[in-house]
């Protein structure tokens, strides 16, 4: 597939058919409170750090988001347990008091549902690592979602962040994507999102019941959702696994 990629800053205009374009997330992700509070933000507030691709009929079919930040800021210097909230919540503070980032920090590649299984994730991973450079950053770090965690919630996630294939490359396949553009698994982070919920919510989100205590697997999630009926709430933490990229 022919690809042609652009940024938001280059080609503003597009960021309707960007960010109103066809994902296959799980309703109950697109839930946490950072994440709703931020990231659209990054469409408008750094556009340069929004890449898209078109096809050959100039149809958005993937995008990337990523944010910078600094790393190296006074009371931070490590990859944070809470991921991509936290990585979120830092580089927009940061933009609002001016402080220099050192980093960019990953934030999401979304394929079209109608493209998927093309490589195009490890293409836009490859153009954001590009991009990256081209603002004259030397790292991107990534709190990656295991694209197959999901069909093993039971696992504990430094077990199935560390698993490796007989070729020595992570068994999940999207850290196996990111360990072949040059990735390193860094550290996991163990509250990277955090959902939380009324029951009815859930119900709608899932589809479920939500009406037995203790920990319910839904589908798509990464580890079970903690399902409290008699306080009326059921949460969701979910891990990442942090990866760096040096350039």
């Amino acid at each position: 597939m022919e690809l042609k990629v652009s940024n938001l800053a280059e080609r503003p205009e597009m960021a309707g058919p960007v960010v109103g374009m066809a994902n296959s997330w799980p309703e109950f992700v697109t839930q946490d409170l950072v994440g709703d509070a931020h990231y659209g933000r990054i469409a408008t507030e750094l556009p340069g750090h929004v890449l898209f691709a078109e096809d050959e009929q100039d149809e958005v079919v993937a995008h990337a988001c990523s944010v910078p930040f600094a790393l190296t800021a006074e009371g931070r210097g490590e990859l944070p347990a809470r991921g991509w909230d936290q990585v979120l919540v830092w580089a927009f503070e940061d933009l609002r008091h001016g402080v220099r980032p050192d980093t960019v920090s990953a934030i999401a590649i979304v394929v079209a549902p109608h493209v998927q299984g093309r490589g195009l994730s490890a293409r836009m991973l490859s153009a954001m690592r590009d991009n990256a450079r081209a603002h004259g950053f030397t790292e991107v770090v990534a709190p990656v979602r295991p694209s197959a965690k999901h069909l093993e919630p039971h696992t504990p996630i430094e077990e199935y962040a560390h698993r490796v294939r007989p070729d020595g490359l992570p068994h999940d396949p999207w850290l196996r994507v990111h360990a072949r553009a040059g990735a390193r698994v860094e550290r996991v982070a163990p509250a990277s999102m955090t959902v939380c919920g009324s029951l009815q919510q859930w119900r709608e989100w899932t589809g479920l019941p939500f009406d037995t205590q203790g920990d319910v697997e839904v589908p798509g999630a990464l580890v079970p959702v903690r399902c409290e009926p008699e306080r009326g709430y059921a949460v969701y933490v979910e891990p990442n696994v942090w990866m760096r990229h040096r350039l």
